[in-house]
């Protein structure tokens, strides 16, 4: 367990983190304006589930191997770059239909393979950003209590991490979802697709454009 005030500091950093606009509440927002509040929760666990990996990754460190090697920083930037482009032209997409379809909130079965979906593409948006490896090798060294273990202690951060980032997310996820019951018309979710779909495609040419 971290030091009382090594706990504290975290907990500082991690909340001005987590409430900072990115990727993420990027990610949340366009799939509960694809389908519907379950739709942004189950992303944002997918999103959140990465974080344990990226921990245990920090506390072994391979994050740092993967920092300090060139061509595999270069591989993982590529693929993150590349996903969130595709995440990008798939919102393009739903912006370019003239009337997007709806599911059928009550059918359980049309909405569990949507449901894995949600779940995998917020999973590996986490999984393939580059920032998130840099940020937990980077931060969560400085909040670790080198005499103690350190991977129960990463794990034990990520958990707080994973708990500030769910019931943010899902609030957003929440007042997205009830912005949907203002019988908005139809231009206005093809709206938010497109903008959403822009700004996915400008972050991927970003991340890819960036020099390691």
């Amino acid at each position: 367990m971290p030091t009382g005030e090594l706990f504290w500091a975290f907990l500082v950093a991690i909340t001005l983190l987590t409430i900072t606009p990115g990727v993420d509440t990027l990610l949340v927002i366009r799939n509960t304006t694809r389908t519907d509040l379950q739709a942004g929760c189950v992303t944002s666990l997918g999103i959140c589930s990465g974080l344990f990996l990226h921990a245990a990754l920090s506390a072994v460190g391979i994050s740092l191997i993967l920092v300090q090697t060139a061509w595999a920083f270069t591989l993982l930037k590529w693929a993150g770059a590349c996903y969130l482009i595709w995440l990008g032209l798939s919102s393009l997409r739903l912006a370019s239909r003239r009337s997007p379809a709806r599911p059928v909130m009550s059918d359980a079965v049309t909405q569990s393979p949507g449901r894995w979906r949600d779940f995998r593409e917020g999973l590996l948006s986490n999984l393939f950003n580059p920032k998130a490896a840099l940020f937990y090798m980077a931060l969560l060294p400085q909040f670790v209590d080198p005499q103690g273990h350190v991977l129960s202690q990463s794990l034990l951060l990520a958990g707080v991490h994973f708990v500030l980032a769910m019931l943010w997310q899902c609030a957003v996820a929440a007042a997205v979802s009830r912005s949907r019951h203002w019988n908005a018309p139809p231009w206005v979710a093809r709206m938010m697709h497109g903008i959403t779909g822009g700004i996915f495609v400008g972050i991927g040419a970003k991340v890819a454009m960036t020099q390691a």
